[in-house]
């Protein structure tokens, strides 16, 4: 199917915060991502923008064609692919209110303000089957170009809420019976804690500040991973944050 084409300026806006939320769509771009997109949340894509015949499988949505120049022109990639997807911005992201079915795995991502970092964490709760994450409203928009390209396609896989009252939201978990585990630099090296957890909120700080007080008081437990600091005096958040995601599924 194909119809008249957008004005340019409309899919150039999406590259900002303020222009995906007055059209309440996102831009995802590549032939893999948007397959990922596809095979879990294909209710969601509203276009595909192309610039050569897509695969069959996108014939049931509505398919836009326009020259290589033009896609470059509302591209964000460095390398342009030459497909892209608009798909339909989740509108319960902003909300302070968890979901009804919130699952028994949630990340929580305090201030990590960058975005390729924000999307591979995305990408690998989704891999380790987290339910949901928690950012901060000062954490980078998850649907921004950079982090969306970084989550491959994942960043509809669970449930998101990023908001300023998110410290409320861990609260409201922890009366729920979750367990809060921090990744801390001055917690402690036992992995140990996560045997016999069933519902768990993990948490991660920014690279340059950490955790903050308010959400360390909440913590049921401070972790420092195990390495060797002698020779590296810490990891990275999204090093840090696959660790414990893959020690939370295995230690049992």
């Amino acid at each position: 199917m194909s119809q008249p084409l957008k004005p340019l300026k409309w899919y150039r806006k999406l590259a900002s915060e303020k222009g995906r939320l007055e059209a309440g769509a996102f831009l995802i771009e590549g032939d893999r991502a948007i397959k990922q997109i596809a095979n879990s949340r294909n209710q969601e894509i509203i276009e595909i923008v192309t610039v050569k015949e897509p695969p069959s499988s996108y014939y049931d949505y509505v398919v836009r064609y326009v020259t290589e120049s033009q896609f470059r022109s509302i591209s964000n990639a460095v390398t342009p692919q030459g497909i892209m997807a608009v798909v339909r911005l989740p509108q319960d992201t902003c909300t302070d209110e968890l979901p009804a079915s919130i699952g028994s795995r949630v990340l929580l991502l305090e201030d990590v303000q960058d975005p390729g970092t924000v999307g591979t964490l995305i990408r690998t709760a989704a891999a380790f089957d987290y339910s949901g994450i928690i950012l901060t409203g000062k954490c980078a928009d998850p649907f921004s170009p950079k982090c969306v390209q970084a989550t491959a396609g994942t960043v509809l896989a669970q449930w998101l809420r990023r908001t300023p009252r998110y410290l409320e939201l861990i609260q409201a978990l922890k009366k729920r019976g979750y367990f809060l585990v921090a990744a801390d630099l001055g917690g402690t090296e036992d992995t140990s804690v996560f045997r016999g957890i069933e519902k768990l909120v993990l948490a991660l700080g920014s690279e340059a500040s950490g955790l903050t007080p308010g959400l360390l008081d909440l913590a049921d437990h401070r972790l420092r991973i195990p390495i060797a600091r002698e020779k590296a005096e810490s990891l990275n958040v999204a090093s840090s944050g696959a660790i414990c995601m893959y020690l939370s599924n295995t230690i049992t």
